[in-house]
């Protein structure tokens, strides 16, 4: 068959990209230990090898998978879960079905392939049933109210005692109190209501997450000594907890990620800066200089 040089290599393109995915649903099967949720993977791994079989008609050669890739979803299952994962290498194959697309001038099988991707979003929506995902409202919970408590109490601290050593200690002691009373709630809290999430379990993941939230926050005070680089920095740390903990849920939970960035973003800015002038006041008021 006469293909077109720049057709012919971006069918290249198309055969490596479905070899690659092949082997990272391999081995992500190879991770999870639920037989359904296995069972989907190796269905959808073998798939991607019959479409990379279909684009090797046009190329008439064998092409190497990006090690590269496989190796990065891979890394990032095992950190953030399958779930995260996978929906994360869904969206870049979401592109790569707009590429298909275009491709299907040359054989009808195109379209096929087409469905196949469609289906496995589908499988791959209803497929997991991870742990750490039954537990997301409680991970927001600790981190929302730990940005939110803390970013504006450290505001505060930073402009009544502007001392990093005092404030670091300060913030660390108001941190650890706040999160051990966010994980007691949230115990008391999941233990009423009717689900099928553990209590301790839902209190520990509150509590982690408030306390990650915590230090975080405070190590700028830690390593610097300049009260105010300390301060932007705690702005600084509080948008990026904001920026990558919005993006993880909006690609596990299928979320609009800048409603829920801007949101918590706000939220989050609005109390320190209203804790910046409370500082103020109590520092000019009570005439605290240490």
């Amino acid at each position: 068959m006469n293909i077109d040089e720049k057709i012919k290599k971006a069918i290249s393109k198309a055969q490596k990209n479905e070899i690659t995915e092949n082997l990272i649903y391999k081995k992500l099967a190879g991770l999870v230990k639920d037989k359904k949720n296995q069972e989907v993977l190796v269905k959808i791994s073998q798939d991607e090898l019959s479409h990379y079989e279909f684009w090797k008609r046009f190329t008439g050669q064998e092409v190497l998978p990006d090690r590269l890739k496989v190796f990065f979803y891979v890394f990032v299952s095992r950190i953030f879960g399958l779930t995260f994962g996978v929906k994360l290498m869904e969206k870049a194959e979401d592109m790569a079905q707009d590429h298909y697309a275009a491709l299907s001038q040359v054989d009808s099988g195109v379209n096929k392939v087409i469905e196949d991707e469609e289906r496995h979003e589908q499988s791959l929506l209803g497929l997991l049933d991870e742990e750490r995902l039954k537990y997301v409202s409680s991970m927001v919970l600790g981190l929302n109210d730990a940005l939110v408590e803390l970013t504006g109490a450290l505001v505060g601290f930073t402009l009544a005692l502007q001392n990093t050593r005092l404030v670091a200690i300060v913030g660390l002691i108001t941190g650890i109190a706040a999160s051990m009373s966010m994980a007691a709630s949230e115990y008391l809290s999941t233990k009423q209501e009717e689900t099928d999430k553990n209590p301790l379990k839902a209190s520990i993941y509150t509590g982690f997450a408030y306390i990650l939230t915590v230090l975080f926050l405070i190590a700028p005070y830690l390593i610097f000594s300049n009260i105010f680089l300390c301060l932007g920095f705690v702005i600084f740390n509080a948008l990026l907890i904001v920026l990558l903990f919005t993006f993880y849920i909006s690609v596990a939970k299928d979320l609009s990620f800048k409603k829920r960035f801007l949101e918590m973003a706000g939220i989050s800015l609005s109390i320190a800066a209203v804790n910046f002038f409370i500082g103020l006041i109590i520092r000019k008021v009570f005439g605290v200089e240490i």
